[in-house]
């Protein structure tokens, strides 16, 4: 089944961290099929910074310290004295670094070097002081290495941190979502791929060596990919998405999905 809305499903945004999985997957098949023969997509994993306090502990946790509680917890009330009460063993918790993943195009014949990384953002890399300081330092790390740098931002949550500086993205382009892309043999110029809420996602060119032609990454099939494999089709869309549209967006949202009956 397919999403009721022409492009990106805002409503997805709450199931990232699946959604995001999924896309990269399918995002590496797509590459694949059409890279040359040395050259090669991956999905790769890195150590990356919890979102907040709250979020790591709840969702994160990994065991530090153990105790066992050797003495008898005293007993309150007149019958307590006569029921045996089983005492805990106790584990104190703490975070654990989140494990991001981005897509990277390696070069077989050279040892696996870099040509281009792919970065699908999450919350990760846009909410919290230390998550966009992690963030940055991985764009220089890739400016530095002559690395080509695509980045697609289909989330709304988190402040901007796409390499493109946000006072002179023109307001024509700024856009919920955003796809931000930077040549490693021009690092001074930015390519830039607005991606209105009520249209398609677009198509848009990969770099590769200076040597290769572009191939292209098609973004809509990848959604509804995730959407239809995902089974999303049973999101409540009655209640408004997070984060919250502007008003006009708001109404254009109600009456696209009384439209389609589901609400």
């Amino acid at each position: 089944m397919k999403s009721p809305f022409p492009g990106m499903d805002p409503y997805l945004e709450q199931h990232w961290g699946d959604v995001h999985t999924s896309f990269l997957v399918y995002a590496r098949n797509q590459l694949n099929a059409q890279l040359p023969d040395d050259l090669q997509a991956r999905v790769e994993e890195s150590v990356g910074v919890a979102i907040d306090d709250r979020i790591a502990r709840a969702v994160y946790p990994d065991v530090r310290v153990s105790e066992q509680q050797d003495e008898q917890a005293e007993a309150t009330g007149s019958s307590a004295a006569a029921v045996a009460v089983a005492q805990p063993f106790v584990l104190l918790l703490e975070d654990e670094p989140r494990t991001e993943r981005h897509l990277e195009i390696v070069e077989l014949d050279s040892g696996g070097r870099v040509v281009t990384a792919i970065e699908v953002l999450s919350p990760a890399n846009k909410v919290g002081v230390e998550g966009r300081a992690a963030y940055a330092r991985k764009q220089q790390e890739y400016l530095e290495a002559g690395v080509n740098l695509v980045e697609i931002d289909l989330i709304r949550e988190g402040d901007f941190v796409l390499a493109a500086p946000q006072s002179r993205i023109p307001s024509a382009i700024r856009t919920p979502y955003l796809i931000c892309s930077r040549r490693g043999a021009t690092p001074g110029r930015v390519e830039l791929f607005p991606v209105p809420l009520r249209s398609p996602l677009p198509n848009i060119p990969i770099p590769l060596r200076p040597s290769d032609d572009d191939v292209v990454l098609q973004l809509q099939p990848l959604i509804d990919a995730c959407y239809r494999d995902g089974r999303y089709h049973r999101i409540e869309y009655r209640v408004e998405p997070v984060p919250r549209f502007g008003e006009e967006d708001a109404r254009w949202i109600d009456q696209l999905l009384r439209e389609r009956g589901l609400r």
